[in-house]
């Protein structure tokens, strides 16, 4: 998508795409064996980690995703088998941020480079609340917050 410029060692597949009953919905990414064995192949081939495509993030699909992600997808046709639905700036700040607060890093600078508002930082910051309820995640958040600038996104959550 552009959004973000740096080398990356995975691809981070979020959920498949399920259009049943012409319903368009996210569900929670399961290879099947033949994908997992392709994708072996191409690490073997490519000598790259065996874990290039990486079905991590796909929990998230459990615990919610960003109310609206799935109208904000942006299609992309590699081929005749091959579509892939990348999520918006806009759901890739409630990722970057919810990583941040979890994992620091890269994932900080990423969100960074992103240049969210306060606005949007408060509305993945209260989104990404509901995925750890706990008191430590909020001091933790409201930490991060204070340390990047948004000390009046701090003071509504």
């Amino acid at each position: 998508m552009g959004l973000i410029r740096r080398v990356t060692k995975d691809i981070d597949i979020l959920g498949v795409v399920d259009r049943s009953g012409g319903i368009f919905r996210i569900i929670k990414a399961d290879f099947p064996d033949w994908l997992e064995e392709a994708l072996a192949k191409v690490a073997r081939d490519f000598n790259i980690p065996h874990n290039w495509m990486n079905p991590g993030p796909t929990s998230l699909v459990d615990l919610g995703l960003p109310k609206g992600l799935e109208d904000r997808l942006t299609k992309k046709n590699y081929g005749n088998n091959l579509t892939v639905y990348y999520i918006s700036r806009f759901d890739q700040i409630h990722f970057k941020l919810y990583a941040s607060v979890d994992r620091g890093g890269y994932h900080v600078d990423d969100l960074l480079k992103l240049k969210p508002t306060s606005e949007e930082i408060e509305i993945a910051a209260r989104w990404s609340m509901t995925h750890d309820v706990s008191e430590g995640y909020r001091k933790v958040l409201k930490s991060l917050l204070k340390r990047l600038g948004y000390d009046d996104v701090v003071e509504r959550i």
